[in-house]
């Protein structure tokens, strides 16, 4: 499959289903105390790197998890391929940056970034392109800077079809925490947490989800020379 071919599939589907998702998670970090804290420890580490750069939230959806960023204090944005995802982003958060754009090539410069985060957003990246998702992932962030990346546990995807009835379909890929560590840390990562909790029964979850903090590691005192 091609860039154009996953891409495609990708946007094609969350446009589709943008408005029934939305409302769907609407609540979602309100009913997960274990993932806002999480996120308020990367977002700690983030503020105390004393980097003072953005941070991008790279498949952001409909923009809850920007929100609740900015809401710890980080000079956040959002970036998602879906355009329709991206009017429900900019409509409930009006004071906040969206963009669209693909995390496998973002139009930002080398370091550019204080932190990132891909949360649930890697998941539909075919897996023999990981890679180079962590290398850009890598490129745009400052050295210091850290990167957060959560997805379900597993080893098989689950496969969503005609969701609300709507006529797209799209496998949602689970991974295991050891593998994506060791891709973070091919990719020039250093891995600061690794935290995996259990299914919420009441959610409807089947599967831990993982959560992975690396940093990207800060110059010493003569590099560059």
């Amino acid at each position: 499959m091609t860039d154009t071919d996953f891409l495609t599939t990708t946007r094609t589907f969350y446009d589709a289903v943008a408005e029934d998702y939305a409302t769907l998670f609407r609540d979602g970090l309100a009913k997960r105390p274990l993932d806002r804290a999480v996120l308020a420890a990367f977002a700690e580490l983030v503020a105390a790197s004393g980097l003072g750069g953005e941070v991008a939230d790279l498949g952001c959806g409909p923009g809850r998890t920007t929100a609740h960023l900015a809401s710890l204090g980080l000079p956040v944005f959002g970036l998602d391929l879906s355009e329709s995802m991206l009017a429900i982003a900019r409509r409930e958060n009006p004071g906040l940056r969206f963009e669209q754009g693909s995390m496998l090539e973002l139009g930002l410069f080398d370091g550019a970034l204080a932190g990132a985060m891909s949360f649930y957003s890697s998941i539909h990246t075919p897996v023999d392109r990981l890679p180079d998702l962590f290398a850009e992932f890598h490129r745009v962030l400052a050295p210091g800077g850290h990167l957060l990346v959560a997805f379900q546990v597993g080893d098989e995807p689950r496969h969503h079809d005609r969701p609300w009835g709507h006529p797209v379909s799209l496998d949602f890929q689970r991974r295991q925490p050891e593998t994506i560590a060791g891709l973070l840390s091919a990719a020039g990562f250093a891995l600061v947490a690794r935290t995996v909790r259990e299914p919420q029964d009441a959610l409807g979850e089947t599967t831990p989800h993982a959560f992975l903090i690396a940093q990207k590691p800060p110059e010493t005192v003569g590099d560059g020379a």
